[in-house]
């Protein structure tokens, strides 16, 4: 797997972590080992200029996320083929706010936010009170099997 991370944001990240995180994600959603994916660390006014110009609403927001090829995930007979899977856009600034709000540190915030990202790469979506269900559900499962421990609790709607 290709990962690529490129921190814009003026914030320490613990990069490697969102790597394996990433590996992590995509090894259990049965995607193809030569997928490509990119993480882009946004400052608050560069995320605001994408939050308005892709979303249409004021301020900056914690994630974004860009699907390219349209992948979704395989099964252990079938797995996605290989592809570029999209970019995700996290602003570690309102990152670190959401966790502070929330209870728990940055990077758990960063790594929920990430595991929320890549769902939204992989088509999954939460307009709809059974899509919510579905994808906050496997954002929990994915999360809490990487961690090892119960996954933090959500901080996006």
């Amino acid at each position: 797997m290709s990962i690529e991370i490129n921190n814009e944001s003026g914030v320490e990240v613990r990069e490697e972590e969102l790597v394996k995180l990433v590996r992590h994600i995509l090894t259990q959603m049965h995607v193809h080992p030569e997928t490509e994916v990119s993480i882009i660390m946004a400052d608050v006014e560069n995320m605001e200029k994408l939050h308005i110009e892709w979303m249409d609403e004021p301020g900056p927001t914690d994630v974004l996320s860009f699907p390219m090829d349209e992948l979704r995930p395989g099964t252990p007979e079938r797995p996605t083929p290989a592809g570029l899977l999209g970019d995700i856009v996290l602003c570690p600034v309102v990152a670190q706010e959401q966790a502070v709000a929330a209870g728990h540190s940055m990077e758990e915030e960063l790594l929920l936010l990430t595991t929320h990202g890549i769902l939204h790469l992989l088509g999954y979506d939460h307009a709809e009170p059974e899509e919510k269900e579905e994808m906050f559900g496997l954002q929990r499962e994915l999360l809490s099997s990487y961690l090892g421990k119960a996954a933090p609790r959500e901080t996006m709607q």
